[in-house]
């Protein structure tokens, strides 16, 4: 069981292969459609946590997963241009974003032990084991 004190933390089995990059932190709720600027990578809706901050190539650590349909395409479509993070961690996901994670070849995992938002920190290197379920931040 995973913990404050502890590096390696449990969700459920994910998407996707297993990476290491770095963290971007967020205790927000998110949608690739309506918090993203997929063109200049960049966390757009001014009202969000992370505005300004890029997330191309960054491990998107995040809380629960909002919005509809446009999620897929736009996960799928950021990904065929190098614009997409390296990989989705939410505390809770919904078949959208399960959808737009497969459909886009990204790493995703949801469904933690503990609020992933509070023990992974913007910066941290972690890594993300979708097959496992796990996040572990490294050294």
């Amino acid at each position: 069981m995973s913990g404050p004190d502890n590096k390696v933390f449990q969700g459920h089995r994910g998407i996707g292969e297993r990476v290491e990059g770095v963290a971007l932190v967020a205790d927000d709720n998110f949608s690739a459609r309506y918090d993203l600027n997929r063109i200049e990578g960049t966390f757009s809706r001014p009202q969000h946590k992370l505005h300004g901050e890029n997330y191309v190539g960054k491990i998107l650590v995040l809380n629960i997963a909002k919005g509809g349909v446009a999620t897929a395409w736009m996960l799928r479509e950021m990904a065929s241009r190098g614009m997409a993070p390296k990989a989705l961690v939410l505390n809770a996901g919904n078949p959208i974003m399960a959808q737009g994670a497969a459909f886009a070849n990204l790493p995703f995992v949801d469904r933690f032990d503990v609020d992933i938002t509070s023990v992974i920190k913007t910066g941290d290197r972690v890594i993300v084991d979708p097959d496992k379920g796990t996040v572990e931040v490294a050294g």
